[in-house]
């Protein structure tokens, strides 16, 4: 499917606390407000849906996902997505994706080559 994807600038405000409550499952809550505020800090870098994917080692969900659905509609009405937010979990060798999941599995359906705004830390 050639859908354009339109992102904004950079990640919405409700991102970030989303974010912490799924990095504290994961981390400490000290680590998980660290990495927060430096997602909060760094800049926006591109990667492949495809590759992003691949880092994180995780799967798609079924097609039918309500999230990943609601996000395919926006891009098919034209809405711009809020970038990724990854955190480098170099212990383990993967990116955990902090925030963005349905987003990038929705951009995925549409083009596994496509190319996704990230913040990463």
């Amino acid at each position: 499917m050639n859908q354009e994807i339109k992102w904004r600038s950079k990640p919405d405000s409700q991102d970030y606390p989303a974010a912490l409550s799924y990095l504290k499952l994961i981390y400490t809550e000290d680590a998980a407000k660290k990495f927060v505020a430096r997602l909060k800090k760094t800049s926006v870098t591109n990667f492949t849906a495809k590759d992003v994917f691949r880092a994180s080692s995780l799967s798609l969900p079924g097609v039918s996902n309500f999230h990943v659905e609601k996000d395919r509609k926006k891009i098919r009405e034209g809405e711009k997505l809020s970038p990724i937010l990854l955190v480098r979990d170099t212990a383990n060798g993967r990116v955990v994706i902090a925030d963005g999941y349905h987003r990038l599995c929705a951009v995925y359906s549409f083009d596994e080559d496509g190319v996704i705004p990230c913040r990463i830390v």
